[in-house]
C-alpha cells in the first residue's frame, strides 16, 4: 500500500542556498508537486540541486483559490511539498492558510525545520534571549503602529519584527520614539555576502539607517527589553492625586493611569494598583 497523501512544509534557505537540509532536499525530490510562493525564486533552489519536481504557484493571491483542489489531490494520495521564498512557510506568509485547511480536512502535515531569519538575527543581535516576541510586520498606519508598540512596551522580552528595506528607516524612527533608551539591532542580508548587523541604542541605530539613501535586502529589526528600573520609592499619594486630577478633567480612569505611568516612568500596572486601592476616589 502506498503512503497516504500529505503536505510537507519545507524550510528553505534564507539567502545562502547551501543552508538547506538533506531531509528537505529528499522531500522536494520525492514529492509529486512543489507548491511555491514564487516559482521564479524556487527554480533557483531546485536547479542548484538538480531537482525536476513540478512547480506550482501558491502565494497570497492564489492560495485561497487553490486550496480546495490541493486538499482533494492530497486526499487522493498526492504528496505536496510547500515552500516559501525563504524560511519556513506559514511564518508571516500565506502558507499558514493551506496548513490550517489541511488540518481541518485531516490531511497529514509534516514540518521539516531549517534556516530561520528570526533565530539567526536574535542570536547575532547580542540582545537578551531569555524570552523573545515575534511580531511579524508592524502596521503601516502611524496610530496602529504606535498602539501595537505601546501594548508591548512593558514586555520583558526582546521584540523581533520583519520589515521591508524601503520602510526600515521609518519603522526604526517609530521604535525610537515609542521605546526610547533601549538597545536595538537591525539585521539584513542574513547568510548572504553582504550580511550586516547594526547594533546600539535604538536612537543611534535609527539615525544610522535613516541617513542612508537606500537599504537593501530582507530586514529584521530587534529591540531589547525595558532596562531595569532604577528609582526611589513611589509616592502613592502623589500618584493618586495625579490620576484623580485627570479624571476630574474628564479623562477616563484607564487613560489617566496610562498617562501618569508614562509621565513618571513606572509600570502602568503599578499606577493602576495605587489608583484603585481602597480609599482612592472614583472607585
Amino acid at each position: 500500500m502506498s503512503d497516504p497523501g500529505r503536505l510537507i512544509v519545507c524550510a528553505t534557505p534564507i539567502g545562502n542556498l547551501g543552508d538547506v537540509t538533506l531531509r528537505v532536499l529528499d522531500a522536494l525530490r520525492d514529492a509529486d508537486t512543489v507548491a511555491a510562493e514564487d516559482t521564479r525564486v524556487s527554480k533557483k533552489l531546485l536547479a542548484r540541486y538538480d531537482i525536476d519536481t513540478r512547480l506550482e504557484r501558491c502565494d497570497e493571491h492564489t492560495v485561497d483559490r487553490q486550496t480546495p483542489a490541493l486538499i482533494a489531490r492530497m486526499q487522493g494520495g498526492e504528496v505536496i511539498a510547500l515552500i516559501s521564498d525563504a524560511g519556513t512557510p506559514g511564518v508571516s506568509d500565506p502558507g499558514a492558510r493551506l496548513v490550517d485547511a489541511c488540518l481541518h480536512a485531516e490531511v497529514p502535515v509534516e514540518v521539516l525545520p531549517g534556516a530561520s531569519a528570526i533565530l539567526a538575527a536574535l542570536v547575532a543581535s547580542g540582545l537578551p534571549t531569555h524570552a523573545f516576541y515575534f511580531g511579524g510586520f508592524l502596521p503601516r498606519k502611524v496610530g496602529e503602529r504606535r498602539r501595537a508598540l505601546e501594548a508591548l512596551a512593558e514586555l520583558d522580552a526582546t521584540l523581533v519584527f520583519y520589515e521591508s528595506p524601503n520602510r526600515c528607516g521609518v519603522t526604526l524612527a517609530a521604535l525610537a520614539e515609542v521605546l526610547p533608551g533601549r538597545q536595538a539591532a537591525m539585521a539584513r542580508e542574513l547568510t548572504k555576502m553582504h550580511e550586516e548587523v547594526v547594533r546600539g541604542p535604538i536612537e543611534e541605530v535609527a539615525a544610522d539607517i535613516t541617513s542612508r539613501e537606500i537599504v537593501r535586502g530582507e530586514v529584521v529589526l530587534l529591540i531589547g527589553p525595558p532596562p531595569p528600573a532604577v528609582r526611589g520609592p513611589v509616592d502613592a499619594a502623589d500618584v493618586r492625586a495625579r490620576v484623580d486630577a485627570l479624571v476630574a478633567e474628564g479623562t477616563n480612569r484607564s487613560t489617566a493611569v496610562k498617562l501618569i505611568a508614562k509621565q513618571l516612568g513606572i509600570p502602568r500596572s503599578e499606577v493602576y494598583d495605587i489608583a484603585h486601592k481602597p480609599g482612592a476616589s472614583g472607585t
